[in-house]
């Protein structure tokens, strides 16, 4: 793995122009899907590939390169509901989006190609009717596009906030009040860039929140998510001191068997790309969040 790392000494065009010049051995269209994967980072933030830098900007790259295969493999999905422009799913914990440098295969880009060859291509070839994203030891709906013009009318959804992404979630602790809203702009912690944190300066991110039930030292959460920022929900709870149950990563100290922790996707709604039709999907808590459930009960 190579790290690269620049200060704008004036103002500049395009990012991935700028590292072009400055990286002759990779090409551009490999820095732009660096820049897509958030693997680029200027001044902390992931941006887009037009970026027009300024003087004083910092910009770091981390490259990898790896020749990957893109195989299907046959193991079973649990879908909630398919037609003919999308279909929805209940992903499980532990299962990685879709494959990157590590994780070629397992992931569950590689169980939708043999499910079906007809997925939005709008992604790239590694990202095949991703529209949404949830954390690799997230559980819970999930939608994925079958066509490209799905995909853009649900991006732009998710886009402007309209989607409905409700989640269940057992945290260390009591809150301080029944039900409220964390308004704290995120941004990639500067001391581990692969974490989030509360900084000033940061994108926006809204959470809102409503206590279900209250144990000794544990409270069972309600979460609705305003915007979707990466690791939102989980970085929010932690910045309160109530970390998610098992979330070492954010500060849990109780730590579950294969990094699991007690955050679900519990609901998603959206409008029907092609129908207009408000929908609405839920799925169950899996057995190792019950479990835990019904031992503190």
């Amino acid at each position: 793995m190579e790290i690269y790392e620049f200060e704008v000494k004036e103002d500049e065009g395009r990012l991935d122009k700028f590292l072009t010049q400055h990286i002759n051995e990779i090409s551009r269209s490999k820095i732009q899907e660096a820049i897509k994967n958030g693997q680029v980072l200027v001044n902390n933030e992931s941006v887009k590939a037009n970026y027009k830098l300024k003087k004083e900007d910092q910009v770091w790259m981390e490259y990898e390169e790896e020749v990957l295969e893109l195989v299907s493999e046959e193991i079973p999905l649990d879908i909630l509901y398919e037609d003919e422009a999308l279909f929805v799913l209940n992903k499980p914990a532990g299962l990685v989006m879709h494959p990157a440098p590590g994780h070629p295969k397992g992931t569950l880009v590689n169980r939708l190609l043999a499910h079906t060859r007809q997925l939005s291509d709008i992604n790239g070839e590694f990202r095949p009717g991703i529209v949404h994203r949830l954390d690799k030891d997230t559980s819970g709906v999930l939608l994925v596009a079958k066509t490209n013009e799905a995909h853009e009318d649900l991006a732009r959804q998710f886009k402007e906030n309209l989607p409905l992404r409700e989640y269940t979630a057992l945290v260390h602790g009591h809150m301080e009040s029944p039900q409220g809203t964390i308004d704290m702009p995120l941004a990639r912690d500067p001391h581990n860039r692969i974490k989030f944190a509360v900084q000033v300066g940061g994108k926006a991110s809204i959470t809102h929140f409503k206590v279900e039930k209250e144990f000794k030292s544990l409270t069972l959460l309600k979460v609705r998510l305003e915007t979707g920022r990466t690791h939102q929900i989980r970085v929010h709870l932690s910045h309160l001191k109530h970390p998610v149950y098992g979330d070492h990563f954010y500060g849990s100290p109780q730590k579950l068997e294969g990094d699991r922790y007690c955050l679900h996707a519990k609901k998603v709604g959206f409008y029907h790309p092609v129908s207009r039709e408000w929908l609405e999907f839920e799925s169950e808590l899996p057995d190792f969040f019950q479990e835990i459930l019904d031992e503190t009960l």
